[in-house]
């Protein structure tokens, strides 16, 4: 008769938002505490139904399953019948008024339909009368109703976890929820403050371990992606990787870039921005690029990996020549190079790019430089370093404009690569991505020129926008 001494004492029944402690309870009656100046038979019976299920919760509950006794559920069972039958008397008449607790406040007489005792299961719909049963997540259940979204196995643990007002065990929840990183594959550890860090990629949405930016991971030196672990890669000979899809464009030596050099000639004469100086366009490796800047007198500002540049200095540059084979391990055995000597002719004496990056960013590096050849050639003032490069980034990113709306209205159905005149599904993301890379450059000189000449060109056109440059030396405002 221990449970006796638990009669009065209310439930506890604690709920944290996307991790719950649960234990076994009796029913909670959904109608609150009413005081009266009488004796109620009736709430006398609910508070001993409730007394019986925190007893047996209490007792049974110190392990982590339930263990149904039938013979002492049967036992109790009895024992509540007979004290219920005992305690039906007519109950004294209640106060016309209500009654009034220490604090002045009405309580007025409450009927109930059905005894309080009536729980129906949130997991099958029947009811649960007098045996164990769970509460939690707002409901009652019986123990084996009780079951795991994900994996609608029964939950028996006292921790579980809650999403989109669904039960799951903590380990279906984490399976389900917790971020994987795309290049281990392995969940993202959590940080000393217990908080799950990752790095993730603007523009491709690649969620990744931080620790694989120090790890030696490779990264693609065209579109910046990390690709998972078994992915392989196309290892240039100056130690940069290519990954295979930004491959398939690829631009590798001079003489395969001539032709996209005539599709960027005539899209400045399509803006009649025609140059008319035969200008030598070449594709150099990295370690070229970088002498030949060094070369330069009057050199411009650049980036920290320079990957095109508009020569102004007579110098001997080394080219590649001919395609590089793709060996043993995707690796490049035998880059082909010559020199070639610059002759000073004009303002300009050729553009560089760098070999092996994909087509659409070989282009619109070269509507770049492109930009600064036509600039010189136009007699421009010396300018200064935002308004010169950010006009030609604005040249690129009109460029690249130009492409996507292309890609958009040719028949992209077929996968075709596009060394054979057409552009596969991925270059279209690809454009779109060298795209965002002009307009989120946070530099003050290549991204604020940039969105400061796009302002201006967007506003007046760009004939007016150059013809301002020409005049003041800035972009109109």
């Amino acid at each position: 008769m221990g449970w006796l001494s638990k009669i009065f004492k209310g439930s506890n029944h604690e709920v944290s938002e996307g991790d719950y402690n649960w234990r076994y309870e009796d029913n909670t009656a959904p109608y609150g505490n009413y005081p009266s100046t009488s004796w109620d038979p009736r709430s006398e019976i609910d508070d001993i139904d409730r007394a019986i299920a925190i007893s047996l919760a209490e007792e049974d509950g110190r392990g982590k399953h339930v263990i149904s006794d039938d013979y002492q559920l049967k036992e109790d069972e009895q024992l509540a019948r007979a004290l219920q039958e005992s305690l039906k008397v007519e109950s004294p008449p209640r106060h016309r008024y209500g009654n009034r607790n220490g604090n002045g406040n009405m309580y007025q007489p409450i009927s109930f339909p059905y005894s309080t005792g009536f729980r129906v299961c949130a997991g099958c719909n029947y009811e649960i009368g007098h045996g164990r049963f769970l509460s939690c997540m707002g409901a009652v259940w019986h123990p084996e109703c009780f079951r795991c979204h994900a994996c609608n196995q029964q939950i028996a643990d006292y921790e579980f976890s809650v999403s989109g007002n669904y039960p799951y065990h903590k380990a279906c929840y984490k399976e389900h929820y917790h971020p994987k990183c795309d290049v281990c594959k392995h969940f993202i550890p959590t940080n000393a403050a217990g908080l799950i860090e990752y790095r993730a990629h603007p523009f491709w949405a690649q969620k990744y371990c931080p620790s694989h930016e120090h790890d030696g991971t490779p990264r693609c030196c065209s579109c910046e992606r990390m690709e998972p672990r078994e992915t392989s890669y196309a290892a240039l000979n100056d130690g940069r990787k290519l990954c295979l899809e930004c491959l398939d464009s690829s631009v590798m030596d001079t003489s395969e870039c001539q032709p996209l050099y005539y599709d960027i000639q005539a899209f400045y004469e399509s803006l009649n921005m025609r140059v008319e100086q035969k200008i030598p366009l070449l594709l150099v490796e990295r370690q070229a690029l970088n002498e030949a800047m060094d070369g330069e007198r009057n050199g411009h500002y650049h980036m920290p990996e320079t990957r095109g540049l508009c020569l102004s200095e007579e110098q001997t540059i080394s080219t590649v020549l001919r395609r590089p084979r793709i060996g043993m391990g995707n690796r490049v055995p035998d880059m082909r190079t010559e020199p070639y000597k610059l002759t000073r002719r004009c303002e300009v004496t050729a553009i560089l790019v760098l070999y092996g990056l994909p087509r659409l960013l070989t282009g619109s590096i070269l509507a770049h430089e492109m930009m600064h050849a036509w600039l010189r050639l136009q007699g421009y003032r010396t300018l200064s370093q935002d308004v010169e490069e950010g006009i030609c980034q604005v040249l690129a990113h009109m460029w690249l404009k130009s492409q996507i709306a292309f890609i958009s209205s040719s028949n992209t159905s077929s996968a075709t690569s596009s060394r054979q005149g057409k552009r596969s599904p991925f270059d279209k993301k690809l454009a779109e991505f060298f795209k965002h890379q002009i307009e989120s450059d946070m530099s003050s000189v290549y991204g604020n020129g940039f969105r400061a000449g796009n302002q201006a060109v967007l506003k007046y056109g760009l004939p007016s926008t150059l013809e301002h440059i020409r005049l003041t030396g800035s972009f109109p405002f």
